[in-house]
């Protein structure tokens, strides 16, 4: 066989590679609003960057004549942004996106590859499963797996994009990555799925409600990020990567914002009330303190009385944590510590400091959430600031009541820089429900209760409840202008920029789960 005949040969192979599960069910894919998985990849990556691995593969035992080459997912490497990214896509087209020992295969030479070489690994899934015809092989290569996305946790940045159906062991995976995007309205994740929920429990769903997008967004928070649109879920990856480095060793990458450090935050004590029980939205503190107010915040649906995202201060990645007045009061209760505690995790495992904004009243009391485990879920919170060893800068803005105060970012846990505006109001409690413990028989006995309420609760405030208490002890390095608080907290970054923290030496801590 002459070279052009070899080359004719190969052309025909990667044609039929391309093709997936064929032009019919392709149709079938954008009928349904999805698109395939190759032109997934080409949104998310540089044009002309991706480089195919596995791309003639074949199912083992299967006969040449009939078989789909590449299985039923696409493997390899491109950029984004012009860095490094690895890429997994399963493609729905064949076998339904269904897992077998081939596909297994594709996807952990492409994981190997991500860790070797300390790049970013991104999946995207559309997956009806594992692959019944084939068995226990088929559980076996979903082990393989998992165990790749446990020793790539902290090494390299994990993303899932679910792009259609997951259901059983193609949930799993996902769930063992830093963050997962769902597609609203097309996607869903769950482990067993309505028809089984129905004939085990009599429960009656849909996919929908019961693993959708907005399900796991709001309810369970399995989702970080729930989007309309699988070109906007990709957009939004991408977005998100600018803020991430490639791997544990690196730092983010530095961007130019043109948004100056120096920068004084004029209009800010009109946005935050002086009346600390009138609600505002942390987010308009947060976006006048980072650059340009490009914030991406992350989880945004769930545990709403508590915000997390990314954003810059003089260029810089930083991780940012703020109660939530608007919700709930801002207080910390089992979701909000366990957003808050995942977060703090992933950016001390990839070298992005933290800015802690605190304005809480304390914990939810009610007896659903000492049920529920409000002990061990707030003290993962505790765990994970005090374990964190990046920058972490705290700025406490009107109250940080009690346990709540210690476990946002204290001085206690290892802060570095804490501040306080100087209406803060930083105690074991409030004044009024001080009073009602500590002056329970003076307001027992007094003519008018009222009265003597408010003068205790004011001579409280005088002697415990302001910053300058704080500010004395070294809890608080610095009472700051409001108005100058970006600037402090970029000064302090800057400050901290060089960071070195070894903890003792261990084999793991044992978080609080």
């Amino acid at each position: 066989m002459s070279m052009e005949q070899q080359l004719e040969r190969l052309a025909q192979l990667k044609q039929r590679a391309a093709l997936g599960g064929g032009q019919s069910r392709i149709d079938r894919q954008h009928a349904q609003g999805k698109l395939t998985a190759r032109e997934r990849i080409a949104l998310l990556l540089d044009n002309g960057s991706f480089n195919e691995l596995d791309a003639l593969a074949v199912e083992r035992g299967g006969d040449d004549g009939e078989a789909l080459y590449g299985d039923a997912v696409v493997t390899g490497w491109g950029s984004v942004d012009g860095r490094t990214v690895y890429v997994f896509a399963f493609d729905f087209t064949v076998f339904g996106g269904s897992l077998g020992a081939v596909v297994a295969d594709k996807i952990t030479k492409t994981m190997d590859l991500a860790v070797r070489n300390g790049a970013p690994l991104i999946g995207l899934n559309d997956s009806g499963g594992a692959r019944i015809q084939e068995g226990v092989g088929s559980l076996g290569g979903y082990g393989d797996i998992f165990l790749r996305n446990i020793y790539a946790s902290g090494v390299v940045p994990q993303i899932s994009l679910i792009m259609g159906p997951c259901a059983g062991g193609a949930a799993y995976s996902p769930a063992l990555t830093d963050f997962i995007f769902m597609v609203d309205g097309s996607s869903q994740m769950f482990i067993t799925g309505p028809d089984v929920i129905a004939s085990a429990t009599g429960e009656t769903t849909t996919a929908d409600d019961l693993g959708g997008a907005m399900t796991h967004a709001a309810k369970s928070g399995v989702a970080h990020f729930a989007i309309k649109g699988e070109q906007t879920c990709i957009e939004e990856v991408r977005r998100l990567l600018s803020f991430l480095p490639a791997n544990n060793l690196e730092t983010p990458p530095y961007v130019d914002t043109g948004d100056t450090v120096d920068r004084r935050i004029d209009d800010i004590l009109s946005v935050v009330p002086e009346i600390a029980t009138m609600p505002y939205d942390v987010r308009d503190v947060i976006e006048r303190v980072i650059d340009n107010g490009d914030f991406l915040e992350v989880h945004a649906a769930f545990a709403q009385n508590i915000v997390v995202g990314f954003g810059r201060i003089g260029g810089h990645s930083v991780g940012l944590v703020g109660n939530q007045p608007m919700y709930l009061g801002g207080v910390l209760d089992i979701d909000a510590s366990r957003k808050a505690a995942r977060f703090v995790r992933f950016c001390d495992a990839f070298n992005i400091p933290l800015v802690t904004l605190v304005d809480v009243p304390g914990y939810l009391p009610g007896v659903s959430q000492e049920w529920g485990g409000i002990i061990t879920h707030g003290a993962k919170l505790v765990y994970a600031y005090a374990e964190a060893t990046v920058p972490k800068v705290t700025v406490i803005t009107r109250k940080g009541y009690g346990g709540a105060y210690v476990a946002m970012g204290s001085k206690h846990l290892g802060a570095d820089v804490n501040y306080a505006w100087p209406a803060a109001l930083i105690a074991v409690m409030d004044g009024p429900s001080a009073v009602r413990i500590i002056n329970r028989r003076e307001l027992n006995a007094a003519d008018d209760v009222e009265a003597t309420r408010a003068k205790l609760a004011a001579d409280y405030k005088e002697r415990f409840e302001h910053p300058y208490i704080a500010a004395a002890k070294g809890y608080v390095d610095d009472v700051i202008d409001p108005r100058d608080t970006r600037i402090k907290v970029a000064r302090a970054l800057a400050m901290l920029r060089n960071k070195s923290q070894i903890l003792p030496a261990r084999k793991h801590g044992s978080v609080p789960l």
